[in-house]
């Protein structure tokens, strides 16, 4: 079974922990407890991600709206074939994946990930019993990587349960939302706001997301 810092699990037990985890942050926030009533519980099959995968969609969103990067993702995936691996994405070549709807930048950084997994330079396998520190270490080296996107890989990658993206816009406007405060809060205020949700800020993330669509 998964903890806060937990990677893999059955669907069962993810699914056990989910509950686990939202009847915890019911009881330590009243604002949350709402939407968690309104909401229902998560769907443990669309939080468990292939970390290869996870990351490359990571990549792929930033700074796009969810519709967009879902529609690039599947036409990467149409090419790559499902579980994506290194070796399929680096037999594309960088007119493929523009034609898949990525800029030159985000080319970049696929390939360049790609590359650097399938040579071994980065170790996915290692990854998953790091802390978050060096998962952010290990890849923030890479072109194109910057916190939101490890941010992103840890919660859908790694299952790593407590993981908040504090600049994530969708994040701060859901946190805007729920206070009814007036004005877009600050990354530092939503990860203040976030400390009460502790260890399991991961899931009141996914719940947040889903409140705002």
């Amino acid at each position: 079974m998964l903890s806060p810092q937990g990677t893999n699990a059955d669907s069962a037990d993810f699914g056990a922990v989910l509950r686990h985890a939202e009847a915890y942050l019911a009881g330590a926030d009243t604002a949350l407890a709402a939407v968690l009533n309104r909401l229902g519980p998560l769907p443990a099959a669309d939080y468990q991600g292939e970390p290869f995968a996870a990351l490359l969609r990571a990549v792929i969103g930033q700074q796009l709206s969810n519709r967009a990067a879902a529609s690039i993702a599947a036409r990467l995936f149409a090419l790559t074939a499902m579980p994506a691996t290194p070796h399929a994405v680096l037999m594309l070549s960088e007119a493929d994946l523009r034609g898949c709807g990525l800029s030159a930048a985000k080319t970049r950084s696929v390939l360049g990930l790609a590359r650097a997994i399938g040579e071994g330079a980065i170790d996915l396998a290692a990854l998953a019993d790091a802390d978050d520190l060096a998962v952010n270490a290990a890849l923030t080296v890479m072109p194109g990587i910057g916190p939101w996107t490890v941010h992103m890989f840890l919660m859908f990658g790694l299952g790593r349960l407590d993981v908040f993206a504090p600049g994530d816009l969708g994040l701060r406007r859901a946190v805007q939302r729920l206070e009814d405060w007036p004005e877009l809060p600050t990354p530092a205020a939503c990860l203040a706001r976030a400390e009460r949700w502790r260890p399991y800020r991961t899931v009141a993330a996914w719940q947040l997301w889903r409140w705002l669509t």
